[in-house]
């Protein structure tokens, strides 16, 4: 049986597959979005598909130290709609 690549929440420090899991990427040109197809290149870190985590990595800022860069609120509020959507 083939295993699915695990990766970390960045809320709830928790391993699950991938597939499971959103990812945000940083690109080259220092742009934040959501990868939706997990395709994009870039510099990536997932979370959870609850609001709770979406909560715990707003409030502890740990995406923007994952990421090495600020993230905007209107990253974050695309997120919620993302996790609300699902």
């Amino acid at each position: 049986m083939k295993r699915l690549p695990q990766r970390t929440c960045m809320g709830c420090n928790t391993k699950k597959d991938k597939k499971d899991l959103i990812r945000i990427v940083k690109n080259k040109d220092g742009e934040i979005s959501i990868d939706k197809n997990e395709k994009k290149e870039g510099r990536g870190a997932y979370i959870c598909n609850n609001i709770e985590c979406l909560d715990k990595v707003i409030k502890s800022k740990r995406l923007e130290k994952a990421l090495e860069t600020k993230i905007s609120s209107e990253i974050y509020e695309s997120l919620r709609g993302v996790i609300l959507d699902k």
